[in-house]
């Protein structure tokens, strides 16, 4: 037993303390050791932590644990709003459930619902998907509800909005009246924790605030008109070891930037929510192993990317909602990997909503320029 395994891990069975021995932890998060107890306990839980903090380890090694592998049927849900973060949430389970005898599957909407179907014979005992889709097949009597003992949301501010909240409920509706729901996101307005309290049994409430968990992150901008936007970003590409992720709000605008940028000479891949499933696939695919030093995206992509690599957030756009501005700095400095920058492109208007943010979230903001190819600190 590793000397810096957390007191939590001693009751858990084997494969949880092997996959936890192997991955070398110096030690649990913050968020790790306050929430696993009370998951483990059985109680719902509402847990608020920074981006890149270890959130989807602290629900899934106690309920990876809690499943009984001899019943062969689906025991655990995860709910999560976009295909990438399906997919990354997937890869975290077949790792940490190695050697557990459960059994998983993936259900995304774009996908093929036929294979879906073949999946769900084999009778997995955790499913992670897409609300749409999970409804779906719940409603076609594939996955069945009433089997279901835990749920969990994960960025649970992105599926408690209009566009998934009567699909959420009807989920949480359908499962047994004795289930456990955990709700873990980076950031947890009031709102949304006033709609969960209406389904959840006095949930324990848990913050974990940035100071606790503070990735090595410098905030920049650069002043400038909106015009001049598309070459700044082309001259941050060519950054000494840049490897970035720039966010923009319109998918519109997004497709005639990343024109232009390519035919500037930027490799880049797009990534938004008009795209396909496998175009999806492949922009992910390519950017992980290096093919691109740059992705463009919509916010979509700030719920979905684990990469330790990306060094660089750009913002091309400065969101207008500071919880957008702190998911995407968070796909940068993920916790126990190397620094990063996120670097603001603000004309006059942002530059001043910028500033507020700033303020507002007590993190440092430094102006900066591009001088021969280097950043220089105003």
């Amino acid at each position: 037993m590793n000397y810096s395994s957390p007191e939590w891990l001693q009751s858990m069975q084997s494969f949880a303390k092997d996959a936890w021995n192997e991955s070398q932890f110096t030690q649990a998060t913050a968020i790790q050791n306050e929430s696993i107890p009370f998951i483990v306990e059985g109680k719902d839980v509402i847990a608020e932590a920074p981006t890149g903090s270890g959130k989807t380890l602290a629900y899934l090694l106690p309920m990876l644990n809690s499943i009984d592998s001899e019943k062969k049927n689906t025991q655990v849900l995860v709910l999560a709003s976009s295909h990438e973060l399906v997919m990354q949430i997937h890869t975290e389970v077949q790792r940490w459930s190695k050697g557990s005898g459960v059994q998983s599957a993936a259900l995304i909407g774009g996908a093929n619902i036929k294979r879906q179907m073949d999946k769900l014979k084999k009778k997995p005992q955790l499913v992670v998907g897409t609300p749409g889709r999970v409804y779906e097949l719940m409603s076609k009597k594939k996955l069945k509800a009433h089997e279901i003992k835990t749920i969990v949301l994960d960025e649970a501010d992105q599926l408690l909005v209009s566009e998934h909240i009567q699909t959420v409920q009807d989920i949480i509706i359908s499962t047994l009246k004795e289930r456990q729901i955990l709700l873990f996101s980076a950031t947890l307005p009031p709102e949304v924790e006033k709609t969960a309290a209406d389904f959840m049994k006095s949930p324990e409430i848990i913050r974990v605030k940035e100071e606790e968990q503070k990735p090595d992150v410098e905030h920049l901008y650069i002043s400038c008109e909106d015009r001049d936007k598309v070459e700044l970003l082309r001259k941050l590409v060519h950054l000494d070891q840049f490897k970035g992720l720039a966010f923009m709000r319109d998918i519109g605008n997004l497709s005639v930037y990343a024109e232009k940028l390519e035919y500037k000479g930027v490799n880049l891949a797009v990534l938004h929510s008009d795209a396909k499933k496998e175009q999806r696939a492949k922009a992910l695919k390519g950017y992980r192993t290096g093919d691109y030093q740059l992705l463009l995206a919509t916010d979509i992509a700030a719920r979905g990317i684990d990469i330790p690599e990306i060094n660089y957030i750009i913002n091309f756009d400065v969101p207008k909602d500071p919880a957008a501005y702190v998911h995407r700095a968070g796909r940068t400095a993920r916790l126990g990997s190397a620094s990063g920058r996120v670097i603001s492109l603000v004309n006059p208007v942002e530059e001043k909503r910028l500033k507020k943010m700033a303020r507002d979230h007590e993190f440092n903001l430094q102006r900066i320029t591009i001088v021969k190819g280097k950043l220089q600190y105003r």
